[in-house]
């Protein structure tokens, strides 16, 4: 059957799936993996030195398309340009408003694609000269729309208002039925994150994938505790969807209490240090369910386009 789309013609890559571009676990391994196996990898931005380190890795291990995430709201226009510099193919912006750093991706003739979480964000998108547009829906691990719409009713949606731009669908997408419901649904392909977290080249924590590998989509919830308990910044729009956490469980429902604690930033820090809670927290979707064994990437994007071939050939044979 094939599963040729706009997003795989515009990126000269064989399958419509593209790596999540998720902080501190996909680096430039998991990058090139999903490369080579036929995607896009995208490695998540952060400081220079994890830059010029992972970005190394990826332009070093694939000679086929790749590219790099940065959080809208944090990134500085000269991080776009090193990773622009570096090779990408692709740059990802979410979270935040695109247009201050889309020009500096489309003066280099790279791929922009700009990840929404609802249709305000979709439409400054469109403005923006988006390239491709990610849809989130709010089954997402990690960071999204506090107030979100759940990816089936929503993806359509995007495609209908951004076309003819190609959409990626994101958000509890684990598998190749998922993939085959995106493209069912409008979109050009899917962005997943999940469940590249477990795999064989992923940077996260062993103990986060064992965690993800015997997680329910149940054992995850959206929240904004571990932000605030982190200090990390992130805009109080956007919360995170997770595993469990001995801080959820200390402070769900009492997160103004928390924010009024200057003294939590630093106990956490200690508690990280001492190990009783992971230095990340375990981002994860509700596709964890679908997460049973720890492959490789390579090996894994190929399995993922053959399950969404053979949905959608049951689905044409019926």
């Amino acid at each position: 059957m094939g599963l040729v789309t706009p997003f795989t013609e515009m990126l000269g890559i064989r399958y419509p799936i593209a790596l999540a571009p998720m902080g501190g676990s996909a680096g430039g391994a998991l990058a090139a993996a999903v490369a080579n196996g036929g995607g896009l990898g995208l490695v998540g931005g952060g400081d220079r030195a994890w830059l010029e380190r992972e970005l190394a890795i990826v332009a070093e291990r694939t000679d086929r398309p790749w590219g790099a995430g940065f959080l809208t709201w944090a990134a500085s226009p000269d991080a776009v340009r090193y990773a622009l510099a570096c090779g990408a193919r692709a740059v990802m912006l979410s979270f935040g408003d695109p247009r201050p750093l889309a020009g500096i991706v489309r003066d280099a003739g790279a791929v922009l694609i700009v990840q929404v979480t609802d249709l305000a964000e979709a439409r400054r998108a469109a403005e923006a000269g988006a390239d491709v547009v990610v849809a989130q829906g709010t089954e997402a691990g990690g960071h999204g729309a506090a107030r979100g719409r759940s990816t089936l009713p929503f993806v359509p949606v995007v495609a209908d208002l951004v076309a003819p731009t190609p959409v990626l669908a994101a958000g509890g997408i684990g598998d190749g039925r998922g993939v085959a419901a995106a493209l069912v649904l409008g979109a050009a392909g899917a962005l997943i994150g999940t469940r590249f977290q477990a795999t064989a080249e992923a940077l996260a924590d062993p103990a986060t994938v064992a965690a993800i590998v015997a997680a329910s989509g149940d054992d995850t919830e959206r929240n904004r505790v571990l932000d605030i308990a982190r200090g990390s910044g992130w805009p109080a729009r956007y919360t995170a969807r997770t595993l469990g956490h001995p801080y959820l469980d200390r402070w769900r429902g009492r997160e103004a209490e928390l924010a009024a604690d200057p003294g939590v930033p630093a106990q956490y820090a200690h508690d990280v240090a001492r190990g009783a809670v992971p230095a990340l927290p375990r981002w994860a979707g509700e596709a964890a369910g679908l997460v049973t064994d720890v492959p490789s990437a390579a090996d894994l994007v190929p399995a993922l386009a053959a399950q969404a071939e053979a949905a959608l050939a049951r689905v044409v044979d019926r």
